[in-house]
Order: structure tokens, then sequence, then C-alpha cells
């Protein structure tokens, strides 16, 4: 699939880097390493009679990597989230029935997230009084098949 727009050098450069770096930093190979620094550095305590410096070390160098991989494990959240999220879009839109309110919803503001949350409660309470869970397609479509099964509904 071709880019839509181009980015520049330092873009494409950052992110090629970053994910390389993320694939190594989550290797065996780097919890390896990450095990054999503190090791050493355990190790040489007595040799640095447990100094300051010595503690400092470490403190500084632990730091320092949670620091970069904060950053670039939000990255790799937040590019999983927008595939996944690209993903179910795509399901919605392909499937019959499904209600297209629901593509992009991760852009929605909180509020409108949560009013949504509340029409599929409504639509699973609706769902557990049918004999199946795979009736139905909608909240509309639901009470609308409670309501002929049920009779004439009362307005709340």
């Amino acid at each position: 699939m071709a880019r839509s727009r181009k980015s520049s050098p330092l873009a494409h450069f950052l992110e090629t880097f970053s994910v390389r770096v993320t694939e190594w930093a989550g290797s065996s190979l780097a919890f390896g390493i990450a095990v054999i620094v503190v090791l050493v550095w355990g190790i040489t305590g007595p040799v640095f009679h447990f100094s300051n410096t010595w503690q400092l070390v470490i403190n500084t160098g632990t730091t320092i990597v949670t620091f970069l991989m904060v950053f670039l494990i939000q990255r790799a959240q937040n590019k999983d989230a927008q595939a996944a999220a690209l993903k179910l879009n795509e399901l919605i839109a392909a499937l019959e029935g499904a209600s297209n309110r629901l593509i992009n919803a991760e852009s929605l503001p909180e509020d409108d997230l949560r009013t949504i949350h509340l029409h599929f409660e409504k639509l699973f309470t609706l769902a557990e009084r049918d004999a199946s869970l795979t009736k139905s397609h909608s909240v509309e479509e639901a009470e609308a098949r409670h309501q002929s099964k049920s009779g004439p509904r009362l307005s709340k």
C-alpha cells in the first residue's frame, strides 16, 4: 500500500530507528545483556566499597534507559492501537447490519464513548432476553424484535 504523503528523511530515519530499537529491546538478547550489566554492577560493589558513585552509575543508567523506553513503548502502543482500530473500522464498514456510527470511535470525545457504551449495555440487556445473543445487530433492531415478542413497550 503506497503512502499518501511523504515523510521527511529525519522522520523516516527516526521511525526506522525506533522500530529497530523496539524490536531489539524486546529480545532475549537485550534482556540477557541487562541481567549481565546488573550482575557486573552488583559484583563490583565491594571493589568500589559500595560508594555513592557506584550507586549513582546504576541509578543514572537505569533512569536514562527507562526515560527513553517510555517513549518507545508508547510509540509501539500507539501504532498497534491505530492498526487495530483500522482493522475494526474495516470490519464495521464491510459488515451489513453493523453500525457505521462506530467507525473511528477512538476519535470521539469520552462523553460520546460513554453514551455508546450505555447503548451497547442496553443491547446486551435486550439480547439476554433472547435465546441467542447473535440475533440482533443494533439496539433499534433488538428493541423492535423484543417489542414484537412481548407486546407494546411501556415508556420510561
